[in-house]
């Protein structure tokens, strides 16, 4: 019994049920059978790599939920097979290198063909069939690892973003080894604080107060003060007002009394007790009454969470 190798194209196997009618086709070990097998290997290898892809989008937004990624799924699952139908070289490879161990197939000892090309791509688990070794197939571009948790590709980030980080990572790392609360979480802060370093506090002369997060110069605060009008919440409501801010002479100054505030005032130890995840030390700042924001957990959770790499 012959198969429609156009049949089997236009049923692409994203589900077990599909994977018996490739394997039977591939038996015939014809050209026709073999490349529709290896087409449809290419559409479970798109489809693993643009869920990966999709698995490293942030997808915890406003108007997301089980419905919306229920039919990003089934959208992704589509342009896979629109990709695999127009091609994109993988099963080309697959095709030659198939069809020539087909030339000479190995026989049982009843002189049958033993050779089944489908059920060698699809027997494996999907993971040890893609990559092994995190080697490139000829004629394929480099691609990531889809087997590494290590190898996870992150979106590129903004480039204010980046700079941003790039700036004071280091001040925030010092800051981190003193507090035991993670660099990224006090990154994240200052980003709040600051709008990434565009909306800092800034001194009569037009020079930086290198405040990162929003201090004020109260208590028993001697060192330089800068004037500077700031949102205050009250009952809920916002209200501006000018404020006294503490000045410091560079970064590492402002991370290294923020550390030390942190660290040893009393109000704020569950704030470092309850550091181990974004949320919890959002949460912790906002009850310790850090910003008067009713929101200020939200929005320094956002940030951590979608904005900043560990």
């Amino acid at each position: 019994m012959s198969i429609n190798q156009t049949n089997l194209s236009d049923q692409l196997a994203f589900d077990a049920s599909k994977v018996g009618k490739l394997q039977q086709a591939a038996k015939q070990n014809s050209p026709e059978a073999i490349m529709a097998s290896a087409k449809q290997f290419e559409a479970l290898f798109m489809n693993m790599i643009m869920k990966s892809m999709r698995d490293a989008t942030p997808q915890d937004g406003m108007f997301d939920n089980s419905e919306t990624k229920t039919y990003t799924a089934m959208m992704d699952q589509k342009v896979s097979e629109n990709l695999a139908k127009r091609g994109v070289g993988l099963a080309d490879v697959l095709f030659r290198q198939l069809s020539a161990k087909v030339a000479t197939p190995p026989v049982g000892p009843l002189g049958e063909s033993t050779f089944d090309p489908a059920a060698r791509i699809l027997s494996k688990p999907l993971k040890e069939t893609l990559l092994p070794s995190n080697r490139n197939l000829p004629g394929m571009p480099a691609l990531p690892s889809l087997t590494n948790p290590v190898d996870k590709v992150y979106p590129p980030r903004p480039a204010h973003v980046q700079a941003f980080q790039d700036k004071l990572s280091a001040h925030a790392d010092e800051a981190s080894r003193a507090t035991g609360i993670p660099a990224k979480f006090m990154l994240g802060q200052a980003a709040l604080e600051t709008g990434w370093g565009k909306k800092e506090i800034i001194a009569a002369d037009g020079s930086s107060a290198h405040n990162l997060f929003g201090i004020k110069a109260s208590g028993n605060w001697t060192g330089r003060v800068v004037e500077a009008r700031t949102t205050e919440y009250v009952n809920g409501v916002a209200h501006s007002r000018m404020e006294r801010f503490r000045a410091y002479d560079s970064y590492a100054d402002a991370f290294k009394d923020y550390a030390g505030m942190l660290k040893n005032n009393p109000r704020y130890q569950n704030v470092i007790a309850n550091s181990k995840d974004a949320a919890g030390f959002a949460e912790g700042l906002q009850r310790a009454g850090y910003a008067t924001d009713p929101h200020y957990a939200a929005k320094l959770t956002q940030i951590i969470r979608h904005s900043l790499l560990a």
